[in-house]
């Protein structure tokens, strides 16, 4: 009887886990350099799916329109804003945004828009823009394609989402 009790104790705990993945958090792991300094390829992110999604500044994960990846980028502007890069730095409805996760020598377009962000839509950029493939280059992203916004970092145990 014991055998049989616990058995159905370890299939109830990997249905909850499932479930708890499938609607509250999930694991992604960091593939690419187009996130660094910030992440760094093999990083392990907990992807929060509760909630409203998403902010300009917030992580996010979100399902690539050129390859269908989940992929992390950081939100850059929403539904309405109108964004560009100018000399280098994001502006967004005509203000220059502080960026200090962003590494100066790895900016590589000088000059990109101005765009506005379609409603319903995010525009996401990498922190190592020369990296990085984003909504400069696939366009702004459907926020229906947004698994959840980068809640804590699993590892290495070192990083934190703030």
């Amino acid at each position: 009887m014991g055998v049989v009790h616990v058995g159905l104790a370890a299939v109830l705990a990997v249905l909850v886990v499932l479930g708890l993945r499938a609607q509250v958090a999930e694991p992604v792991r960091v593939v690419g350099d187009s996130m660094s300094p910030t992440l760094d390829p093999g990083d392990v992110v907990l992807v929060d799916k509760r909630g409203e999604c998403c902010e300009r500044g917030d992580l996010v994960a979100f399902t690539s329109p050129r390859d269908g990846a989940l992929t992390v980028k950081r939100v850059a502007g929403t539904s309405g804003d109108v964004v560009a890069i100018e000399g280098g730095v994001l502006v967004v409805d005509g203000e220059r945004v502080r960026e200090p996760y962003v590494d100066p020598e790895s900016v590589d377009a000088l000059y990109y828009g101005p765009v506005t962000v379609p409603p319903g839509s995010l525009l996401v950029l990498g922190d190592a823009r020369g990296e990085s493939i984003d909504s400069r280059d696939h366009g702004p992203v459907p926020a229906s394609s947004v698994t959840g916004r980068v809640a804590l970092g699993l590892w290495p145990p070192s990083w934190s989402a703030g």
